[in-house]
């Protein structure tokens, strides 16, 4: 596509401000523009109960035979951890990545093979991987956020795997005024929405308020068709998934959409 390819889209971006400036630049170099509204903010654990739970629990990584991360912040987090208490990485112990940009963050941090799923970037994708089919009696590890989806550990539970989380952060809430929000987005003349979470989709859904009929006619921009689904089911006509949440992705959905139009 060519640096003029999204001339036209003027796309708000909800994501954590700290995720936020790559896909910014990749939508600014294409000649669109960019409005900043963090929906959910990234925070390091501070009470201290949390952070000696997880510190104890990667001291133990060596007892595990499977270590999970499902989101780049999870890598960032516990990847830091990790990498200062385990110079030598735990012999034995298979690490998995939900998707690219985790891989990444983990190649950065860990001296260490990464497993990825070939397609997608969900909890789903992961649960298709060989590795994780025969876990009988095995002992696997989940780093995430504190809370977060069950769907994950449910399952690996029912195949015979004893599970633990591995809780490294936490995610909190922005608030806005709903009717400020939707004044930001008419006033700078935003035409796509985008989110990259469930979290961060009901979250939108409360801060359009009043103005939900009218905002919900905008193409939103989703990660999975998982919650795809969720944003039809609570009323966005135009739902476009993204197949992943990295800059890549939503930058090709983003030229597909303005090609369409």
């Amino acid at each position: 596509m060519s640096s003029d390819s999204l001339t036209g889209l003027h796309v708000l971006i909800t994501r954590p401000t700290e995720q936020q400036q790559a896909l910014r630049e990749s939508i600014e170099s294409h000649s669109g523009k960019v409005l900043s509204l963090p929906l959910i903010e990234i925070q390091a654990l501070q009470q201290a109960d949390a952070i000696q739970a997880i510190t104890e629990q990667i001291q133990q990584l060596g007892h595990y035979q499977i270590l999970i991360f499902v989101s780049s912040n999870a890598a960032k987090f516990a990847g830091r951890l990790i990498a200062d208490s385990w110079p030598q990485f735990p012999p034995g112990l298979s690490t998995i990545a939900v998707g690219p940009a985790t891989a990444k963050t983990l190649s950065l941090l860990l001296d260490v093979d990464i497993i990825q799923p070939g397609d997608g970037a969900t909890s789903e994708d992961l649960l298709k991987l060989s590795l994780l089919d025969d876990v009988g009696g095995k002992k696997i590890a989940i780093v995430r956020a504190q809370g977060g989806r069950e769907l994950l550990a449910e399952t690996l539970r029912a195949r015979g795997a004893q599970v633990d989380y591995l809780e490294a952060y936490r995610r909190t809430p922005v608030d806005y005024d709903a009717s400020e929000f939707c004044q930001r987005l008419k006033t700078a003349g935003v035409n796509v929405l985008s989110v990259t979470s469930s979290e961060s989709l009901h979250r939108l859904q409360t801060m359009l308020a009043d103005n939900k009929e009218q905002m919900s006619l905008l193409p939103l921009l989703v990660p999975s068709e998982r919650i795809a689904l969720q944003a039809r089911e609570i009323g966005f006509a135009k739902v476009v998934n993204a197949n992943g949440a990295d800059p890549e992705n939503f930058l090709r959905a983003l030229e597909l959409l303005a090609s369409s139009n």
